[in-house]
């Protein structure tokens, strides 16, 4: 299958599950905490700056958005977690809502790309992602974000690391840089394998 990412636009923002597109084309959602970088991955791969909005304070969108990729694909945006200045009924929504998207999504999710800061590695919330994931039986690969930021030592023990976590066995670990570009093509690749 062949993707046009340059033919991206945001097709709907949902805060209610009821607003969730109807068809049934496939989807890969973007899961990740708060400021790890979900929108710039977006901007990055669909080669535009300003669609995907960087939010200048982390933890404030509790919508999910659908970003319709040459009408043959959905790159979902889910809410960042694990911002701890959020308050409890927002929390509360968000939990809702992206638990909504996993449960009621009628099998159209056909997998998650995980984002990692690499620099921090994996937070708490993210380990009760990761461990969701993999009882729930979901297909997902790992998006180390910000790989720019570490020197090359220390880059090559951060990527170790995180290969080595229990939770991430087996499972393809891609460094990703929106700054320089790097890991844009590997990122579209493992997209386009998993719709095949």
């Amino acid at each position: 299958m062949k993707l046009d990412f340059s033919k991206t636009n945001l097709k709907i923002t949902a805060g209610l599950s009821s607003q969730f597109p109807k068809d049934q084309n496939p989807q890969i959602a973007l899961s990740g905490r708060s400021n790890v970088g979900k929108s710039s991955l977006i901007n990055t791969l669909i080669g535009r700056k300003n669609l995907a909005r960087v939010s200048s304070s982390p933890g404030k969108t509790i919508t999910i958005n659908f970003y319709d990729v040459s009408s043959s694909l959905y790159l979902v945006d889910l809410p960042g977690y694990g911002f701890a200045k959020r308050n409890p009924a927002d929390k509360a929504k968000w939990s809702s809502l992206t638990n909504d998207y996993f449960v009621k999504g009628d099998g159209k999710l056909i997998a998650v790309a995980q984002l990692i800061d690499l620099k921090v590695g994996p937070t708490a919330d993210d380990e009760m992602m990761l461990s969701y994931m993999r009882e729930a039986e979901i297909p997902f690969f790992v998006v180390a974000t910000k790989c720019d930021k570490p020197n090359k030592t220390e880059r090559a023990k951060m990527i170790a690391a995180l290969e080595a976590h229990p939770l991430l066995e087996g499972i393809d670990i891609i460094p990703f840089s929106s700054l320089t570009g790097e890991g844009k093509d590997a990122v579209t690749k493992r997209i386009l394998l998993s719709l095949e």
